[in-house]
């Protein structure tokens, strides 16, 4: 399913179910299937079921299903269409990252409780770590346990503010709409506190990556001053390891003040490359879109490394206009890579909300619409991680 439109798939469109996936069943949901002696799509009893893939892989087509009346959203996963063949279960997905920074097999549990308590000794006071561990051994936030492990990105989380109400925030959902995903962070830790995890994180790690804008906080843009002192503390011990920032780029003066403190990349969350998609989505308080464009701007005049973290949903991202107004932003704004990570929302009320429904002659496929992005634009990094030094340096 894409947009509402079922579509009959080939062995090509489906990869083997990547390791550390899951398989949901979708609850007041009926799957949908291609009757060959009816030739038409068909209703069929029991639940529908659909792939969360794992991080690094990104969805290309949703389950087909059909809602019951008054269902509640699906809580904020991702849904590719999931099928099973001779032992064997299959999603519609493409590997679009193979760094094996997620990948649950290299992720050691027993490490990360033994080195939460070591690092407890050496932090004995640090609000954060007791954070990162929540996040870590609660939640199963990925990038939590890569800094207890002492491996590739390490996350930095802010603020428990925002200034955008998202449809999809999976860490804050008014009048309860469909369950969050992880609680946002409830302080606003020092700059001392901040500093003192990135440091050690870059210290201990070959080619680091430490991140403010986590799953588990609101807008870090709007705790300005604990960035700008974090990121002068840490750039005055070391110039080594990559500080990058996540966020919605709603506040462009702030942005120039981060990179003239050694921030040196910026990751921008979009779902549309077109304001009035992003507008639907987003819901902005007290910023617009052009206030986006203008920090990314900011960012390359400083020349920062610019990411966008295109949040990717089957039906949409692959609509032609989506497509054309994607590869303008890239080329007006000098954009260096694109994560193609996926929206984890409801597929039918990601439509509804966007109050679109698209026609599906006008979809190009999310694999082709990617494979047209790396033909046209060779220069553009791919992938699905916030990129280190050297992964930028091999890039060219």
């Amino acid at each position: 399913m894409k947009g509402g439109h079922f579509f009959r798939l080939n062995p090509d469109d489906f990869i083997k179910l990547p390791p550390g996936s899951e398989i949901f069943m979708l609850l007041g949901r009926s799957a949908v299937g291609y009757d060959i002696a009816k030739k038409r799509f068909t209703k069929l009893d029991g639940f529908a079921v659909a792939a969360f893939v794992s991080p690094g892989f990104t969805a290309t087509y949703n389950s087909p299903y059909e809602e019951k009346p008054r269902q509640k959203l699906l809580p904020l996963f991702a849904y590719a269409a999931a099928a099973f063949y001779k032992g064997d279960f299959y999603a519609t997905a493409m590997h679009i990252d193979r760094e094996r920074r997620q990948d649950l097999r290299c992720m050691n549990m027993e490490a990360v409780r033994k080195n939460f308590r070591l690092f407890k000794k050496t932090f004995p006071h640090n609000r954060l770590l007791v954070h990162l561990r929540d996040c870590a051994l609660v939640y199963g936030c990925p990038a939590a346990k890569n800094f207890f492990l002492k491996r590739y990105e390490a996350p930095l989380p802010t603020s428990p503010l925002c200034n955008a109400r998202c449809a999809g925030c999976i860490s804050y959902q008014p009048k309860k709409r469909c369950p969050i995903t992880q609680p946002r962070i409830k302080f606003i830790p020092t700059a001392e506190e901040v500093s003192e995890i990135a440091l050690f994180h870059i210290h201990n790690v070959k080619d680091p990556v430490v991140s403010f804008g986590q799953g588990c906080e609101g807008e870090p843009l709007l705790v300005p001053d604990v960035l700008e002192k974090s990121i002068r503390i840490i750039r005055a011990a070391t110039g080594k390891g990559i500080i990058n920032l996540n966020t919605n780029a709603s506040r462009p003066y702030v942005i120039d003040k981060l990179f003239d403190a050694g921030l040196d990349s910026m990751r921008v969350s979009l779902n549309s490359a077109r304001a009035i998609y992003y507008d639907r989505y987003y819901r902005p308080k007290g910023y617009t879109f052009k206030d986006v464009m203008k920090s990314i701007r900011t960012a390359k005049d400083r020349n920062g490394f610019v990411s966008v973290n295109y949040l990717t949903m089957p039906g949409f991202t692959d609509l032609k206009d989506e497509h054309l107004a994607l590869k303008s932003l890239i080329k007006t704004y000098d954009i260096d890579m694109i994560q193609w990570r996926n929206l984890n929302f409801d597929p039918l009320a990601y439509f509804s909300a966007l109050r679109i429904s698209p026609d599906r002659t006008s979809m190009l496929g999310i694999r082709e619409v990617i494979r047209q992005t790396m033909t046209e634009l060779p220069r553009l990094m791919m992938g699905y991680f916030n990129p280190s030094k050297s992964r930028i340096k091999r890039h060219g």
